[in-house]
């Protein structure tokens, strides 16, 4: 099983720097084997994380952020909920992991034993209910900041494009011009050998 953790090398947001920071010295810290997979550089990465995380799980504008992580195919969350499992100590459970010998994390099966846990967690999360709604507006935020910086990349690839279909028209240009140019000197000339001729003619 490799845990893959799907990042963006070259994001402008610190936060999602920070956040994908913390989950990979967190997994190294645990001595957690993992892959990082760059949806920055790499488009199909980008496609399959997108594809890949459930729709309840992705955010009001359909466009989970990084860092999102899988085991092999299989979707463990985002930094979200990888926070929430480090607070619980249960990053093992969360990555669909058995836990190293000797550690305190319950196993999964031990956890959903425990009915009494799920209703201390339903409580954190009514009482933690606004605070979830900002993250989500904090997401969603950096969603459409991630969005213009991609139109404005679009718009600056279209922008060198059409300088470089205009360059390419006035090299048309000029190069019909020359061949007009020397097709009119080539006339002349000819007319000037014929009038010669014909003055010699005489």
């Amino acid at each position: 099983m490799v845990i893959k953790v799907f990042l963006a090398s070259s994001s402008g947001s610190t936060a999602i720097k920070k956040k994908q920071q913390d989950v990979v010295g967190f997994l190294e810290a645990l001595k957690v084997d993992y892959t990082e997979l760059d949806i920055a550089c790499n488009e199909d990465n980008r496609l399959w994380m997108r594809q890949n995380v459930p729709k309840d799980k992705k955010p009001a504008n359909g466009i989970p952020l990084p860092p999102q992580i899988f085991n092999e195919d299989s979707y463990c969350g985002d930094y979200e909920t990888f926070f929430d499992a480090k607070e619980d100590n249960s990053v093992f459970a969360f990555l669909g992991l058995p836990p190293p010998p000797g550690s305190k994390e319950v196993p999964v099966e031990e956890q959903n034993g425990h009915s009494h846990r799920e209703e201390e967690e339903e409580e954190e999360e009514g009482e933690g209910g606004e605070a979830d709604d900002e993250a989500t507006a904090g997401d969603e935020a950096l969603a459409e900041e991630e969005e213009e910086e991609v139109e404005e990349t679009d718009e600056a690839r279209e922008g060198e494009e059409e300088d470089e279909e205009q360059v390419y028209c006035l090299q048309e240009e000029e190069d019909l011009q020359s061949e007009e140019e020397e097709e009119l000197r080539q006339l002349e000339e000819e007319e000037e050998a014929e009038a010669q001729e014909e003055e010699e003619a005489e």
